[in-house]
């Protein structure tokens, strides 16, 4: 088969599609502040519209590649494309008011499962367009442009904010659009397959995973000693597990076990989850540290954002070296121990307020270009050799897990850390209040605005001007005291990330990618027969 200039057309195409799902991975953490204070959400609620959207993508992934297979992967690509741009739209579209909330989780809801139908088809047109010999390299420019996004996301979003928050969801509505016509024109379609679909272990898995997020971010409001905050981690884990054993036994699952009985692949697959842990925390907890405790716009916030970038990519290309010469065991390490290193010296820093907070070179800029250095190196290698050791599998099989454990990461750390920052948050302002005359209701009124970067002065008018401004003093410095932690759990996970790379087999992985890709070829052509 040779590659075709439709196909290389289709590849632009889809690009630009799967750039919307992994740049709203991030962009939305930047606007939060301003989306919760316009729209007059609550805390929880603004934890839930930038939580929701990386829970059901990932709960929904395996099943969005299951359905690709199945119904044809052009015709999902454009129903997930579509899905996305109304989505995007509707989000945009949000009204102020008791409607808000409700509103806004719900097209997040619908955006991450958009995505989840879009990715795995987009993964499918990409593997039949091209041929063996040209099939690695795009699938190479493929991540690497869309994984890029994820981290130019809270860049652009700082400029579109400037504008209107509702810009960062209208924006994905051209990008759709050109990414809909291009791709139902030059993709090339895909035969529907006589396949059952696992609809029931898709639900269970569904529940199993949102269940554990909702329990961990409910532990703040609830209280660690709620009975509904065990109940549904438990039900969570119960749920997971059933999934699996199902998985062992239905004749066509969503997921091939089997894939994990190479340990490469296991290993590679919890790298992915403990660096996303870390990684998509990153952008949400430095917005609110640089909105609300250094006092910056949007805008310069995503100066923040772009030390992190520098950092990443940089570290990427060098990872990627490695990768190639030497496998995956000495870049995971490698990156694994940097992260740790970055993100503990990141956590040592934020409580230092007495920096050039707008300034590009400060206190803090190493600590954060460090902390995406140690992502960068390992992040994309992971990726890929889990798609060259798992050759039982397709690339939209492989893929699929490698991009549910990527959003479960990242809505896992989003739930533990806001729970941690939350409870560490409310203690100390309570404290600092209380000796500056105010109570524990304004101390909780504080933290519900937190992410409005109001500080909750509105509601203590009454007191003079010199002790409100000691206690906007109060929440800057309680603030960075509290997200410390948060940042002390990324350095934690990125130190699992380390260890698991020394379980890594060591050399290179057995197989190239467009070696997998034939196996996989193969093993669907046996399926169908």
């Amino acid at each position: 088969m040779k590659t075709s200039s439709a196909s290389r057309l289709a590849l632009i195409g889809l690009i630009l599609a799967v750039s919307m799902t992994t740049i709203d991975q991030t962009i939305v953490a930047l606007s939060a502040p301003t989306i919760q204070q316009n729209l007059g959400l609550s805390h929880d609620g603004m934890q839930w519209a930038v939580n929701v959207y990386l829970l059901t993508t990932a709960a929904f992934f395996l099943l969005g590649g299951r359905v690709a297979d199945v119904f044809g992967h052009k015709r999902m690509a454009l129903i997930g494309i579509a899905g996305f741009g109304i989505t995007s739209l509707l989000c945009g579209l949000a009204p102020a008011g008791d409607g808000a909330e409700a509103w806004l989780v719900a097209a997040r809801a619908l955006q991450g499962v958009s995505g989840a139908i879009m990715f795995p088809a987009a993964i499918g047109i990409v593997v039949e367009g091209f041929a063996r010999a040209s099939r690695g390299r795009a699938m190479a420019i493929f991540f690497a442009i869309t994984g890029a996004m994820t981290a130019l996301g809270p860049i652009a979003g700082g400029y579109l904010t400037v504008w209107t928050w509702r810009a960062i969801f209208w924006v994905n509505v051209p990008i759709a659009i050109a990414a809909f016509v291009i791709v139902a024109i030059a993709a090339r379609p895909s035969a529907r397959r006589t396949e059952r679909i696992d609809w029931l272990g898709a639900v269970i898995v569904a529940f199993g995973m949102s269940a554990i997020v909702f329990g961990l971010q409910q532990a703040s409001p609830w209280g660690w000693d709620d009975p509904s905050v065990y109940g549904s981690l438990i039900a969570g884990v119960l749920l997971i597990a059933l999934f699996i054993v199902r998985q062992r036994r239905v004749a066509q699952p969503l997921v091939q076990l089997a894939a994990f009985r190479d340990r490469g692949f296991t290993l590679s697959t919890l790298a992915t989850l403990f660096s996303s842990i870390a990684f998509i925390s990153t952008f949400f907890f430095l917005s609110v540290y640089g909105q609300v405790s250094l006092q910056l716009s949007a805008l310069d916030t995503g100066l923040l954002f772009l030390k992190f970038f520098i950092g990443f990519v940089i570290a990427s290309r060098i990872g990627s070296v490695r990768f190639d010469k030497h496998g995956a065991r000495g870049v995971v390490i490698l990156g694994g121990l940097v992260g740790a290193a970055g993100f503990a010296w990141l956590a040592s820093s934020v409580t230092n307020l007495n920096i050039q907070a707008g300034s590009f070179f400060n206190a803090q800029t190493m600590p954060i270009v460090v902390a995406g250095a140690g992502i960068g190196l390992m992040f994309s290698a992971v990726s890929t050799d889990a798609v060259n050791r798992a050759i039982g599998a397709s690339y939209g099989e492989v893929t699929a897990i490698s991009q549910t454990m990527k959003n479960f990461g990242g809505a896992l750390g989003l739930a533990v850390f806001t729970t941690i920052v939350t409870s560490r948050l409310t203690d100390l302002l309570t404290a600092s209040f209380a000796k500056l005359g105010a109570g524990p209701a304004d101390a909780q009124r504080a933290v519900d605005q937190i992410s409005g970067a109001s500080g909750g002065g509105s509601s203590l008018s009454a007191l003079p001007q010199t002790v409100r401004d000691q206690i906007m003093h109060a929440v800057q410095t309680d603030y960075a005291s509290s997200v410390q932690w948060a940042f002390i759990g990324m350095a934690v996970a990125m130190a699992i990330v380390a260890v698991l790379g020394f379980f890594y087999p060591a050399g290179r992985s057995s197989a190239e990618p467009d070696e997998a890709a034939a196996a996989a070829a193969d093993s669907d052509r046996a399926a169908t027969v």
